[in-house]
Formats: structure tokens, C-alpha cells, sequence
């Protein structure tokens, strides 16, 4: 098992060197000095296994057998704009960043609705640009490779992905939508997107974080997204996860609060074979809020795994957390949810809940919200429930003339909107319905 592990993590290395061979005299010497001390701590660690407390029910021994090829080197792929339409949004026309199998694609992005000041563009670009001091202070400083396999195997592999900068002060009004954008290749390849969003203090965004496939086939996103928010920034953020059903995705998303700062997101996991999100909140100052959000729907063959940390370090602090997960078919899903308050954060508000609706016999769920509290005067309340429809409610409605499999449907649904209005993008909103509806077969 020993020398096949050797052996798995050495194509990474070579994977790595064939990267840098692209990249020999484009680079800067501390990236590349990074790059190398990720891979090492890559094949020390190795990929997690089920013996790891943290991965405990999500075995990626199937990931770590498969031979990947890299995404940056894959058949280039030719996309027009219209080949975009399924999944783009409305209201992001004109502030898109595209990315195709992990690289950057500028014929498919445009920013020109962004306002003066903002920067969005290609992290590649940014990291050897006139930002790349901004990039070389923030990036790999929250998201720590050196206790995460992933997060490592990701770093090691830093090029392409998105910068965003919003200046002091600006609010930016239109959405700014990333699409990572999957086209399956003979062979299963391998991304590893990487995210660097600053907001410097008061600035405002909207981010929509998708990632999808242009069809069917197996390969492996890797992402990292580390968002830092200055004193009184506000960032409201969607992930949409719609991957083939053959895919492996596996991402982290570290956010750092400063004062007075607010980070709202919201996480749908539709798609993947297999799917793990560490999300991670550090509330670093006073006055710090953030509303972790999501709603997962899964059916035959799909394992999804939500591991959120909220880290109060600091007093008069408060978070929200409510994750729906509805599961169909032979299925399963795991969260685990911790609320951690420091020594001395007092006057912390942090609610934390998990509600699972199970549709068939053969679904699973594992359940485990954690709250660890080293201060006083503190408010903290978590809870989880599984269960299944109510026959009461059920017989209601059948009992009004609708047929069984319709008020089931109509239940169902009622189950998953409560997070679906919460989102302030009518055209997520929309896709949010019509994707749900399509899953139950039916129609409002």
C-alpha cells in the first residue's frame, strides 16, 4: 500500500514539473519557492483516508487510484459564446471570468460592466503584474496547505484561476460570476482553480462561484477559494456545484473577517459523484458576521460531504448557519458543523442547524453539529434532524385531490425553498427551481 501510495503521489510530481517547464522564466522565485514546499507536504501527508477523524465517512480511495492527466494540458477545446449560454447568468453579462478544464479562457470573459477601480483577471496575470504584491501578501496565507492534503496538492499547482480586488469604499453593483467550466477529455483529467478575492475596507461584491461540464465524463476539480475582508467589507456569495455525476469534487473556502466585516454565502450541491466543501470562517475582529448557508440534492451514486468551521476569535461576533440536504435513491451526505468561540470572545451569537429530508429507504445521512465554547456570556444553539415527509401533511393534500407522487413533489420542494429565497439572484433563483423541479419531475 506504501510503495502504490509512492507511486500515486510521484505522477503529481511530475505533473508539477511539467508545469513549471511551461512556466520556467515567467515566474517569480517565491511562487515557485511555494509551489515546491506545497508538493512536499503534499506526499508527506498523502490523501486523507477514512483512519482521518475529519474523513471519516468519505473514502477518496477511488480518487486517489485514478490516473489524471493535467487539465492544462488537455486538447484545446473550442467553445464559442453561445456554447455558454446554460451557464451563464443574466445579470453577470458584462463581469464573467471563464475558465475551460482549469485555464483561463478571454475570448469567453468580459468585465467591462465592473467599475473603475476593480480589478478582475486571470490570478496568472495578476501574480506577475503590477498587483503582484497584493497577491504574494494574501495568497496561501488563510487557506493552510500545511495541514490540508488538498489545499496543498492545490497550491502546488497555483497558475491560473481568478483575482478580484474591490477597492476601498466601492460597492459594485453587478454580480461578478467565475465559471469554471468542465469539457471531459478521452482520458480523466485534473483542475486545481485557486481564488484569491480581497475586499479592502468597506468594499462591497457579489460573487457567484459555479462550476459545471459541457457534458458527461469523469475528471477531478481540485479548487482553493481564500477570501479576505477588510474592516466593514460586505461580500454576499454563491457556489453553484453542478458537475458531471461522474466527477470528483473536492474544494476549500477560507474566509477571513476583519471588523465590522460581513460574509453572507449560499452553497448548492447538485452534481458530482463525489463531492467534499471545507468551508472555514474566522471572524478576526470585532463586530464580525457571516451566514453560511446551503442546500445539497443528491440521488443514486452521489456522496456529498460538507465540513463548515466557524471560528469566533474575537468578542461581539454572531453567525448563522442552516444547511438543507434532501436525498434520493441509494445516497449519502455527511456534514459536520463546528461553532469554536475563543477564550475571551465573549457576547458571541452563533445558531447552527442542519435539516435532512430522505426520499428513499436505501438514502444515509451523517449528521454531526459541534459547538466547543472557552468564553462566558455567550449565546450558541445547534441542532440537526433526519427524517422523511410527514404522512399527515401528505394526506392533506392527496386528500384535496392531488395525486401521491404531486404532493410529494410539492412537499419536497416547499423542504428546499426556504434556502432557494433566500438568494438574490433571480437567475441562480430560477435555475435553483427548474433543477429542483427536473430532480422531482414535476412542475409549479
Amino acid at each position: 500500500m506504501v510503495a502504490e501510495a509512492t507511486k500515486e503521489k510521484s505522477i503529481y510530481a511530475e505533473m508539477l514539473a511539467a508545469l513549471q517547464g511551461r512556466l520556467a522564466g515567467r515566474e517569480a522565485s517565491w511562487t515557485k519557492r511555494l509551489r515546491e514546499d506545497a508538493i512536499e507536504r503534499f506526499e508527506q501527508l498523502g490523501f486523507p483516508t477514512t483512519f482521518d477523524e475529519e474523513w471519516k465517512y468519505t473514502n477518496l480511495a477511488a480518487l486517489a487510484k485514478q490516473q489524471f492527466a493535467p487539465g492544462f494540458d488537455s486538447k484545446h477545446v473550442e467553445l464559442d459564446r453561445s456554447a455558454l449560454q446554460p451557464f451563464a447568468y443574466k445579470e453577470a453579462k458584462g463581469s464573467q471570468l471563464v475558465f475551460v478544464n482549469g485555464v483561463y479562457s478571454p475570448e469567453l470573459s468580459s468585465v467591462e460592466a465592473l467599475p473603475q477601480g476593480v480589478i478582475a483577471e486571470n490570478l496568472a496575470d495578476a501574480l506577475s503584474g503590477e498587483r503582484a504584491e497584493v497577491v504574494r501578501e494574501k495568497l496561501a496565507r488563510y487557506a493552510d496547505y500545511q495541514e490540508n492534503a488538498l489545499v496543498a496538492l492545490n497550491t502546488a499547482f497555483v497558475s491560473e484561476g481568478a483575482f478580484l480586488l474591490i477597492p476601498r469604499g466601492v460597492r459594485v453593483e453587478t454580480p461578478i460570476h467565475l465559471l469554471f467550466l468542465s469539457a471531459p477529455q478521452s482520458s480523466p483529467t485534473v483542475s486545481f482553480p485557486r481564488v484569491l478575492i480581497v475586499a479592502e475596507a468597506r468594499g462591497e461584491a457579489i460573487l457567484i462561484e459555479s462550476y459545471a461540464s459541457t457534458e458527461e465524463g469523469a475528471y477531478w476539480t481540485n479548487a482553493v477559494v481564500e477570501v479576505s475582508l477588510e474592516d466593514g467589507a460586505r461580500l454576499e456569495h454563491y457556489k453553484v456545484q453542478r458537475e458531471s455525476t461522474e466527477a470528483f469534487h473536492t474544494a476549500t473556502t477560507q474566509v477571513e473577517l476583519g471588523a465590522s466585516s460581513s460574509f453572507d454565502t449560499t452553497t448548492i450541491t447538485l452534481g458530482a459523484e463525489l463531492s467534499r466543501h471545507n468551508i472555514n470562517v474566522r471572524m478576526n475582529a470585532r463586530g464580525a458576521e457571516c451566514r453560511v448557508d446551503g442546500l445539497y440534492m443528491i440521488s443514486t451514486g452521489q456522496h456529498t460531504d460538507t465540513h463548515s468551521l466557524i471560528d469566533h476569535a474575537e468578542a461581539y461576533c454572531s453567525s448563522r448557519q442552516l444547511y438543507k440536504g434532501i436525498l434520493d435513491g441509494k445516497s449519502r451526505a455527511v456534514f459536520n458543523g463546528k461553532v469554536f468561540v475563543r477564550e475571551g470572545a465573549m457576547q458571541t451569537d452563533a445558531q447552527q442547524t442542519n435539516r435532512n429530508l430522505l426520499l428513499s429507504n436505501e438514502a444515509r445521512v451523517d449528521t454531526k453539529p459541534q459547538l466547543e465554547i472557552f468564553a462566558d456570556d455567550v449565546k450558541c444553539a445547534h441542532g440537526a434532524t433526519v427524517g422523511q415527509l410527514e404522512e399527515e401533511e401528505l394526506f392533506y393534500l392527496i386528500s384535496r385531490g392531488l395525486r401521491p407522487d404531486l404532493a410529494q413533489n410539492l412537499l419536497t420542494y416547499g423542504f428546499a425553498e426556504e434556502v432557494i429565497n433566500k438568494i438574490r439572484v433571480e437567475s441562480i433563483k430560477a435555475e435553483l427551481d427548474e433543477a429542483v423541479l427536473n430532480r422531482l419531475h414535476a412542475k409549479l
